[in-house]
């Protein structure tokens, strides 16, 4: 299947519902594409007027094989199609996946998880254009990696013995987050503390711009009650980092991916 182009309603289409309309590049083919960047689901995505060239993995990579007992995942399947698979062919270890929204790509990008269960405790490789890479000789921690190009397969270790019981804890933990439209946690907890205690503290939980606000919930989920704009998203961001500065010193590290 070729690379085509396809028109993506950021409003409809990203977790914040914020954002144009975009002619988006459908890959299919592995090659190089440095022109664009690669959005995968948009799950923690904030799209504004001059952002740049926008790429998806398409349709091709979507796929799930096992191959003795190693796992091929291709980066465009969804996290809960994976888990599913995992739960039909009792495979252990990724029940962290459940309410973990995205494709696999961006989940492996930002070794994504759970609390201590992160995505590369189990990947045995991954691949991109200049074929396969051990995960050893890829630089990765606590939520980060640094991989420059486009993952388009990521293999699993195989374990037997998916946890049910694991499962209703993963599904437990994020009970406590909004339902509502957001882009996940807004911040990265500094060390030693927690953004949403910090929001808290600077009197910004719940408040609004407009249809933008820190939800009273959960303070650093910052979330869309309905017609919120990317200005008014920007303005509460950084209204939190330089109250957050002011009375605490601490520069805070925005999550979300802003574009």
């Amino acid at each position: 299947m070729q690379n085509y182009f396809k028109e993506i309603d950021f409003s409809r289409y990203s977790s914040i519902k914020i954002g144009p309309k975009v002619d988006v590049l459908v890959i299919n083919e592995i090659g190089d594409y440095k022109d664009y960047q690669i959005i995968g689901r948009a799950n923690n995505t904030l799209v504004g007027p001059n952002h740049p060239k926008f790429a998806i993995l398409g349709e091709e990579f979507d796929y799930i094989k096992q191959i003795g007992d190693l796992l091929y995942v291709g980066c465009a399947t969804s996290s809960g199609k994976l888990l599913t698979y995992t739960r039909n062919n009792d495979i252990a270890n990724l029940e962290f996946l459940a309410k973990l929204p995205g494709n696999m790509g961006g989940l492996v990008k930002m070794n994504a998880g759970l609390k201590s269960w992160e995505v590369f405790n189990h990947i045995h490789s991954i691949k991109t254009k200049d074929g396969y890479i051990k995960k050893d000789d890829v630089e990765y921690s606590y939520r980060h990696t640094k991989l420059d190009s486009i993952v388009y397969e990521v293999v699993f270790n195989i374990s037997k013995g998916f946890s049910k019981d694991r499962l209703k804890q993963f599904n437990k933990m994020r009970d406590n987050q909004p339902h509502i439209p957001s882009a996940g946690s807004c911040f990265a907890n500094p060390k030693d503390d927690f953004a949403g205690r910090l929001i808290e503290e600077i009197g910004l939980k719940g408040l609004k711009k407009g249809d933008m606000s820190f939800s009273s919930q959960h303070a650093n989920f910052l979330v869309n009650n309905g017609a919120g704009t990317y200005e008014d998203a920007l303005y509460l961001i950084n209204l939190a980092k330089s109250k957050i500065k002011e009375q605490f010193n601490i520069d805070m590290k925005v999550e979300i991916i802003i574009y």
